[in-house]
């Protein structure tokens, strides 16, 4: 405010003249929470339905936390069959994704590349830091297209590759990882994303990419204790690579990226009776994946119900839009996918407990009785 021959001027500045061109113009990453909604069954966020029960023991909260706690650090490890050194843990995995942009990727030059439809955050990361996106869509079983990656390979220092996919569902085979990462070996970084990992057990013991790191030093494993841990409200993930790209990412980390009580829960969670109670839960989901899937597919609006190696299933339906906002009002929210490539009148559905795919079943069960509403009233 400024006085001019007694009269109060004032100057009005846009704050946003101030930010990178490329911020103004980013559409953020819209998660669960962000998108809202009001209902009593949420299964929109891939979360398990029940709170874990953990009681604080560390009372040091006067003290700042180690960078990387030497006990979570230590726990992972063994679970994963690594050493130390070859493991960071962080903000959840989304930090990672974002570490690695700034770690190996120069704004104006570099790129990253990856196959839609898939995880959101990867552009949101990429257009953040101002480098450029490479996306390759993925083939019509949703694993990637090699030849067009091949052919798209200039500039790009990272590929991201999401499996199991989200939000698919479906594993990415063995074969093709391996063979993006022959391309990729010496020019670029290549993270597969494995948030969903423990869902697919058979995946982790027999076919485990971690066992792959020593035949190739640019791979990097994206991991999380939000799924099957269920720890989503922990924000605690994982990278897991070679000691030198350990040591890179160390660099451009916060001092303090894990609160005390994180770490502390966390390393509960790692231990032998938190492991196993992991994987009964993964059992459980299972189970109610399958009936999910099994009592969907007789639906009159059910088109679809895609295989998954996850904790959520993505469903076709004649008239997404329909089921979508019906369930909403109902209290049941779903994960619109119907904007993503190839993802025409697609929801993504948490398995949640029974009771919660009981509700579901019955709610769509309900709309499916009405052969007026069934056909598609317009194109979403």
């Amino acid at each position: 405010m400024a006085a001019l021959n007694g009269t109060i001027m004032s100057t009005v500045f846009d704050i946003n003249s101030l930010a990178r061109e490329n911020v103004r113009k980013l559409v953020p990453y819209m998660s669960a929470r962000r998108l809202g909604g009001r209902g009593d069954v949420w299964l929109n966020a891939n979360e398990y339905p029940i709170a874990p029960d953990f009681q604080l023991t560390e009372n040091t909260l006067n003290r700042y936390p180690e960078c990387q706690p030497a006990t979570v650090i230590q726990r992972y490890a063994d679970y994963a069959g690594l050493q130390p050194e070859q493991v960071l843990v962080s903000r959840g995995a989304d930090e990672s994704i974002e570490l690695l942009i700034r770690v190996f990727c120069e704004p104006g030059r570099d790129a990253v590349l990856f196959c839609p439809p898939t995880y959101g955050m990867y552009s949101v990361s990429a257009e953040t830091f101002g480098v450029e996106q490479k996306k390759i869509p993925a083939s019509t079983d949703w694993q990637p297209d090699i030849a067009a990656i091949k052919n798209n390979l200039d500039r790009v220092k990272l590929i991201y590759i999401c499996s199991p996919n989200n939000p698919t569902g479906n594993l990415i085979d063995p074969a093709a990882l391996r063979q993006i990462l022959e391309l990729a070996r010496n020019r670029a970084i290549v993270a597969i994303d494995e948030a969903y990992i423990e869902f697919c057990p058979q995946h982790t013991t027999t076919h485990a990419t971690t066992r792959w790191l020593q035949d190739y030093p640019h791979l990097v494993i994206l991991r999380t204790l939000s799924k099957s841990f269920a720890l989503a409200g922990l924000r605690c993930g994982f990278t897991l690579a070679s000691a030198d790209i350990i040591a890179l990412m160390l660099k451009v980390i916060a001092p303090y990226p894990l609160a005390t009580p994180v770490a502390d829960i966390a390393a509960q969670a790692l231990t032998e009776a938190g492991i196993a109670t992991m994987r009964n839960r993964v059992a459980e989901i299972t189970n109610n994946r399958a009936y999910l899937q099994q009592a969907l597919s007789k639906l009159a609006l059910v088109e679809n119900v895609f295989p998954s190696e996850t904790n959520y299933i993505l469903v076709k339906f004649i008239n997404a839009e329909l089921v979508f906002k019906t369930l909403w009002e109902q209290g049941i929210i779903l994960r619109d996918q119907r904007k993503q490539p190839g993802l025409t009148n697609c929801l993504r559905i948490t398995v949640g407990n029974r009771n919660e795919c009981e509700q579901l079943v019955r709610a769509i069960s309900a709309l499916s009785d009405q052969p007026q509403q069934i056909k598609e009233t317009e194109n979403p």
